[in-house]
Formats: structure tokens, C-alpha cells, sequence
């Protein structure tokens, strides 16, 4: 069997359990045109580089499987005519690619999101910080030995 990614850009517009029912739907069109769904990487809400159906943003996933030749034309198929997905790609991967697991698609709430932006903030202000007293401590150790000299 061959190795593939299917990539998917999902309306952001939509609730997350109708975007995860989506990617859910996906993973089943490949299980039933006979390949096996590897990892599942949720990349997050990005802005498009382009205006698609009057959006500007959407959810991007990649798919890992493996399948028969003929299991991305019938994905595509069935892709083709699906509600919510704005735009997908499969590729064909490398022999020696690692497909993964099979994992649980984690849907971040913005929650959760803002929770990181906030927790990197804070780490983004320590860190000036914790240079700065570096710096001071520094002065006062090349001073000392130049005291000791003096003497």
C-alpha cells in the first residue's frame, strides 16, 4: 500500500464539533475505500493567502494514510461535494515516510488558545527580565577581581 497526506481546509466559520464531525468523515472515506488512517495533525486556524467563497480564514488538518492506487480518486470524489471543506490536497509521500498513529483529533476552543497566547506573553516578559539581571551581575564580578589586583 501506498503512503499519502490528505490536507484539508476546513470552513472556520463553523462550531468545532461540525469541524470535527468533518475531519471524522474524511478519516471514515478513507477506511471505507480501503486504507488506513494514520496521524492526524490539527494545524489551527490560519488566514488564507486568498479570498475562498467570501472567507478569509480556515482550519487546516493533515491526514496521513495508506491505501490502495485507486483509494485518493475515490476520496476526492466524495471530498469534491462535502459542506464546510473550502479546500484539500492529497499527495502521495515518500516510500520511507512515517505515517504515525492513528490519534484523536484535538480540537483547541479559543479558551484554551487565548491561554497559551497568554502564557507566552508572560514567559516573553520574563525573560527581558531575567537579562537584565544577568547583566547587572555581571559588572560586579569583573570589578571585584580588578579590586584585588589594585591592592
Amino acid at each position: 500500500m501506498a503512503k499519502y497526506e490528505l490536507a484539508l481546509v476546513v470552513n472556520a466559520k463553523i462550531e468545532d464539533e461540525k469541524r470535527v464531525a468533518v475531519v471524522k468523515r474524511a478519516q471514515g472515506y478513507i477506511e471505507r475505500f480501503g486504507g488506513k488512517v494514520g496521524a492526524t495533525e490539527e494545524w489551527g486556524k490560519k488566514r488564507l493567502a486568498y479570498e475562498i467563497q467570501k472567507m478569509h480564514e480556515g482550519y487546516y488538518y493533515f491526514i496521513k494514510f495508506e491505501g490502495q492506487s485507486n483509494t485518493p480518486n475515490d476520496l476526492e470524489q466524495n471530498m469534491r461535494i462535502m459542506d464546510n471543506v473550502l479546500r484539500y490536497l492529497i499527495v502521495r509521500l515518500d516510500d520511507e515516510a512515517e505515517i504515525g498513529e492513528p490519534n484523536e483529533t484535538d480540537v483547541k476552543t479559543e479558551e484554551a488558545e487565548t491561554a497559551e497566547e497568554t502564557a507566552e506573553a508572560a514567559e516573553a516578559e520574563e525573560a527581558p527580565a531575567a537579562e537584565e539581571a544577568a547583566a547587572e551581575e555581571a559588572p560586579a564580578a569583573e570589578e571585584a577581581p580588578a579590586a584585588e589586583e589594585a591592592e
